[in-house]
């Protein structure tokens, strides 16, 4: 099962930043970036962010054209807890999972309109949060391994309260990305190595690569992703 098939409009809007929002019963921001050149007849590969704690969803999608200017969709959301003023603007957190609900509608009502907008491949939908981000991304993509062809942990972990449950045999198709700096004080990389030996043993294809930086993002954890995700892409069309 996949996101539903949606026509996407004969639209050619320009390379940049654009903002909706969709009602999750209250209004959430959707803050979108279209690639250079956008094609409406080519299928993207979507990328949809989970900030980390304190921050926002302005703050992460500027990482989209740093990953790259040509090959994703991408989509930021905004976590539903405020946290206060930070240098960034204000800051926010995805919670612990009490928010599940609303953040699990959220994230499929965004993909939607995003879809109605733009022209996404249906099974190229991937996660992708940073620190307390790819917790979220973790929690969603267990939840619903069967929309989803992977999720990205960024200096992060999976949720240690709330876990969902591994569901067998439909997440063996979900593909991971662990992306791990060495010296993390925030999220020990112990803890991202334990991730990869459960996932790995449960038959999910999990790569991990580690950095020489603390709980900040290395430059080159945005090279690893854009080559894994269109190393995929590539891989399924026989390139």
């Amino acid at each position: 099962m996949t996101f539903l098939d949606l026509q996407a409009p004969a639209l050619r809007p320009a390379e940049g930043f654009y903002t909706s929002q969709v009602e999750t019963p209250r209004p959430w921001p959707v803050r979108t970036f279209l690639p250079v050149g956008y094609e409406p007849r080519y299928p993207y590969p979507l990328l949809v962010w989970f900030h980390g704690q304190g921050g926002n969803e302005e703050h992460m999608l500027r990482l989209a054209p740093r990953l790259s200017r040509r090959n994703f969709i991408c989509i930021s959301l905004r976590g539903p807890i405020c946290v206060g003023p930070r240098q960034h603007g204000l800051g926010w957190s995805w919670g612990d999972g009490a928010h599940a609900g609303l953040i699990e509608d959220y994230l499929l009502r965004a993909v939607e309109l995003t879809r109605r907008r733009y022209h996404v491949h249906s099974e190229r939908i991937y996660l992708a949060g940073s620190g307390e981000g790819a917790a979220t991304a973790y929690r969603l993509g267990l939840t619903f391994p069967e929309k989803l062809a992977g999720v990205v942990s960024l200096n992060g972990a999976m949720p240690r309260v709330n876990r969902p449950l591994l569901r067998l045999p439909q997440m063996r198709s979900l593909r991971v990305l662990i992306a791990h700096g060495i010296a993390n004080s925030v999220v020990p990389l112990s803890l991202a190595r334990a991730d990869q030996r459960v996932l790995h043993a449960a038959g999910l294809d999990v790569e991990m690569h580690t950095y020489p930086t603390n709980h900040k993002l290395h430059p080159d954890m945005l090279r690893d992703l854009n080559r894994w995700v269109i190393g995929h892409c590539n891989a399924e069309i026989g390139v």
